[in-house]
């Protein structure tokens, strides 16, 4: 079979997660051409950072490059619809950064759209399933290894946006939807307790709440995600009303009975970039931090609990193919997009989709985005709301 150095891929975003996307895809061997951003300008520095050789004008200009294999969106949200389908269009295999869109019949429309393609793989860019002790709790719950699931509780909280003066794209719900918190963070842990416990939300009872309703917009219109927390020089800055959501609380029920708890914050001090799970199971509890990503508690009744360290030789045989390094050698988040991209890419080698791919598809951005609207619903209406009701 060919190798990955045969394919080429292409990047539409010049901010803080599109270069992780170049970085992961060279680690892996594919190649990278160039770069669109929200302006030639913009394309032009990152490419010239990047050291790639190409600065696309605009994304039609990207997407009319046929040496392309490969596009991948980390572009704002509001533009992912629009982007995903013009490079399904010009025949790409298409990441899309999470949310796949803004809107349940923007995302159908896409998996219809997908679908019609079968040689083109279209996936969703949750990187964070693959961790590789995330993948063996997952063959841990699949192997009934803990027993029947009886609830899952967790969070995910950062603190960037902790301060009035912290400001971004994301918190404006035009350009990257209704949901913020929830949205771009919370999304991340709905999507990795589905796949890792094979449950399925069924309905929702969601109180979310906007810490700041007033935010300081700078000069420049915009500070790029997570930069924020480095200081900022003191200017003048606008006011600005927000009505995205800073922090949720969120009750989950699963199809076939199942419970769960979620809490996200964008506010919480202390807390960079920190996703945790536990998953309570009939036999067994499993408990994994991203912040010490290395890490799996295993919970027992009858005799001492267990800390499984990261180690390719003591992980399941399918999660042990995702980790490249052996045990006492750490890996981390940028490693989760490398090992995202080889399960892609393996695939875009193969010409489809495999049977079962460990990858999000349309279809489970779709899903998503279904949870967010339910949960969106139930905080405005303050009851249970069905997904896709």
């Amino acid at each position: 079979m060919a190798g990955f150095h045969t394919i080429t891929a292409a990047i539409v975003g010049a901010g803080f997660i599109g270069p992780v996307h170049v970085e992961g895809l060279r680690r892996l061997g594919v190649r990278v051409k160039g770069i669109a951003g929200i302006s030639p300008e913009e394309a032009e520095r990152a490419a010239a950072t990047l050291g790639l050789e190409r600065a696309y004008r605009n994304v039609d200009e990207l997407l009319a490059d046929t040496e392309v294999r490969s596009v991948h969106l980390a572009s704002p949200n509001r533009l992912h619809h629009d982007h995903a389908m013009a490079a399904l269009a010009a025949g790409k295999h298409v990441i899309c950064e999470k949310p796949l869109a803004l809107t349940s019949a923007q995302t159908s429309a896409l998996v219809a759209a997908a679908r019609a393609r079968p040689a083109q793989v279209a996936a969703v860019n949750y990187n964070l399933r693959f961790y590789p002790l995330s993948l063996h709790a997952r063959a841990l719950v699949k192997k009934g290894a803990i027993g029947d699931v009886l609830h899952v509780h967790g969070s995910y909280v950062q603190d960037w946006l902790l301060y009035p003066t912290d400001f971004n794209w994301r918190v404006l719900r035009q350009e990257g939807g209704e949901l913020r918190a929830v949205g771009d963070i919370g999304t991340h842990w709905l999507d990795l307790v589905a796949f890792v416990t094979g449950l399925e939300v069924e309905s929702v009872m969601a109180d979310l709440m906007t810490v700041h309703e007033t935010r300081l917009k700078p000069p420049s219109g915009s500070v790029e995600t997570f930069s924020g927390k480095q200081g900022q020089p003191p200017t003048e800055r606008e006011p600005v009303a927000i009505d995205t959501e800073d922090f949720g609380a969120i009750l989950l029920r699963f199809k076939g009975g199942r419970r769960g708890v979620l809490t996200v914050s964008q506010v919480t001090a202390g807390r960079k970039n920190c996703l945790r799970y536990e998953v309570a199971g009939a036999k067994k509890a499993l408990y994994f931090n991203s912040e010490t990503p290395n890490s799996l508690w295993i919970g027992e009744r009858g005799e001492a609990n267990r800390e499984l360290l990261r180690d390719p030789s003591l992980l399941d045989a399918d999660a042990a193919k995702f980790a490249s390094y052996p045990g006492g050698h750490n890996e981390g988040f940028p490693d989760t997009f490398k090992q995202l991209y080889r399960a892609v890419y393996t695939d875009v080698l193969n010409g489809a989709h495999s049977a079962h791919p460990l990858y999000a598809t349309f279809e489970d951005g779709h899903q998503e985005v279904r949870v967010c609207e339910a949960i969106a619903k139930s905080h405005r209406e303050r009851r249970w709301v069905t997904v896709g009701e």
